[in-house]
């Protein structure tokens, strides 16, 4: 079995070790298959001890007890926690704020852009799960906002885009782009024609970081696609090209250790 190597934003390099964090793969667990291996997806139809057991190995790597992440369902909910919660009775919600040391918190995802947010001054982190209808929704500005109410500043937050899906492998149709550009006209810079009429490659990642950005935090990309490395990420959008059953879900998380 592979040890837990997983992405590390160089954004927060600076506020180690005070705030831990890891965007990880979906290599060093023990679950097989289509799963295989470090599925952390409760709702995923792996076996549920497999998915326990690769939570628990998360923790370890972090140092963390708990490890907290909601039932997502690509909403703009934002939750604040200060203690773990019942993992069989997760509330729904796409993101998790924090100033509670010692409990990590996080999102997972298989193509959507997992953002993990610190204000180290302010001892706050946060972690939201931002596909485009979340994103389009306002899961981002949410997430800033409650942070802020807990006494962070947006001058102060970082925020880290993890492994997400590459507008290379992110093609859409007439009807997604009629709807993104309807919210707002400048978002059509963010679609590239494809050869299909009508059909265009939607830059996700590019539309997080700008709106991040424009709610007046720091932002950058970590640069991994999801979709084209299937050795280290699971994806959605692959596996209903490849006709899978399932898919696994890797999780982003982050934690204030002091």
């Amino acid at each position: 079995m592979k040890q837990l190597a997983p992405i590390l934003s160089a954004g927060f390099g600076a506020i180690m070790p005070r705030v831990n964090h890891g965007f990880f793969t979906r290599e060093g667990g023990l679950s097989s298959g289509i799963y295989a291996s470090l599925n952390a997806g409760l709702g995923s139809g792996d076996e549920r001890s497999h998915v326990v057991a690769n939570r628990s190995r998360i923790c370890a790597h972090l140092g963390a007890a708990f490890l907290a992440t909601p039932h997502q369902v690509h909403s703009p909910d934002v939750l604040v926690i200060s203690q773990p919660w019942d993992a069989s009775s997760r509330p729904v919600a796409d993101a998790v704020v924090t100033l509670t040391a010692g409990l990590a918190i996080g999102v997972l995802t298989a193509d959507c852009g997992p953002v993990l947010f610190a204000d180290p001054k302010a001892g706050i982190v946060g972690a939201a799960h931002a596909g485009w209808k979340g994103a389009t929704g306002g899961v981002l500005e949410n997430t800033i906002a409650k942070m802020l109410d807990l006494g962070a500043k947006a001058s102060q937050i970082i925020a880290a885009l993890g492994p997400t899906i590459s507008q290379a492998n992110y093609e859409v149709g007439p009807e997604f782009i009629e709807r993104l550009v309807g919210l707002d006209s400048a978002n059509a810079r963010f679609v590239v024609a494809s050869r299909k009429p009508g059909h265009g490659f939607f830059d996700l990642p590019g539309y997080i970081l700008r709106r991040l950005k424009n709610a007046g935090v720091s932002a950058h990309w970590t640069g991994q696609c999801t979709y084209g490395d299937a050795l280290r990420f699971y994806s959605y959008r692959r596996t209903t090209h490849l006709r899978e059953p399932d898919y696994g879900r890797q999780v982003s998380c982050i934690m204030i250790t002091e």
